[in-house]
């Protein structure tokens, strides 16, 4: 069985994958590198049974995930899994639209719109580029004051990306949250993510320790997940006094740090899951 692996940089998180394959007899790993393949589309044949995407640019991810699949090859995750992923807009409808406790979301077009739906929402919220990752761009408002700074200069300096004004209900989280991976029908690991900082990614410099799985973290990651499209996804929770509530959804999830806070061998099972996805089971 020969499994691709679409890549950028080969990070730590490619090599433990790419290790637990090597342990596997039978399978060998076909490494594809974004920065040099080429497409020609209608024509392209290629000789892997799976792909997983690892690719550090959503661009990349997206379109190539797209020609993958337009070529016959399955692939971990899949284009529409990573189109909803991909746009924090079309993840919250995904939620929403599967009951799946959320935040509240207000979406607007114009900085006037956008100011009164922070204005009726109150104080503070966090406005969100709909694409984007690693918590970068991310602005809490916590007056009217910086919410029309915020705005104007979205509007100015903005891309395209910052047209649309994707604001967020601002979850009190006292200091952390917790990042639960799901492999499959099932959520596989989850760790706490501690910052003094608001914004509590590890990238962000985060303090990850181990969070046990509960009955109701594994439900709602698993339901987040499956209105996703399912696969392999990292899913962003807080835990508020009335529930827990999804805030965001990973497709391409790093978990380079997380193998030994939470004892769980996550590359082994993604790889063990991926060849199920190979085998059509």
């Amino acid at each position: 069985m020969k499994i691709g692996l679409l890549h950028s940089l080969l990070r730590k998180d490619e090599k433990y994958l790419m290790d637990e394959f090597a342990k596997i007899k039978g399978v060998e790993l076909v490494l594809i590198d974004d920065r040099e393949i080429t497409f020609n589309l209608g024509k392209d044949k290629f000789d892997v049974d799976v792909l997983i995407e690892r690719c550090i640019n959503h661009s990349r991810a997206l379109h190539g995930l797209k020609l993958f699949e337009a070529a016959g090859i399955k692939c971990v995750n899949s284009y529409n899994v990573a189109t909803i992923c991909g746009d924090k807009l079309l993840t919250s409808v995904a939620l929403a639209e599967n009951n799946v406790s959320q935040p509240e979301v207000r979406v607007a077009f114009t900085e006037e719109s956008a100011l009164k739906a922070i204005e009726e929402m109150g104080y503070p919220v966090v406005l969100k580029p709909a694409v984007g990752s690693w918590g970068r761009l991310l602005s809490k408002i916590n007056d009217k004051d910086a919410a029309e700074a915020i705005l104007e200069h979205k509007t100015v300096l903005g891309s395209y990306h910052h047209s649309i004004f994707y604001i967020q209900k601002y979850v009190e989280k006292k200091g952390k949250d917790i990042r639960s991976f799901v492999v499959g029908d099932k959520c596989i690991a989850a760790i706490y993510r501690t910052s003094p900082h608001w914004i509590t990614n590890t990238a962000r410099g985060g303090v990850a320790t181990n969070c046990p799985v509960t009955e109701e973290l594994n439900d709602i990651s698993v339901r987040a997940a499956q209105a996703v499209g399912g696969g392999i996804v990292a899913i962003d929770v807080f835990e508020t006094e009335q529930c827990l509530m999804v805030n965001e959804v990973n497709y391409t999830m790093e978990y380079k740090n997380s193998i030994t806070t939470t004892g769980v061998n996550i590359p082994q099972k993604m790889a063990e899951y991926i060849l199920q996805v190979a085998e059509g089971k």
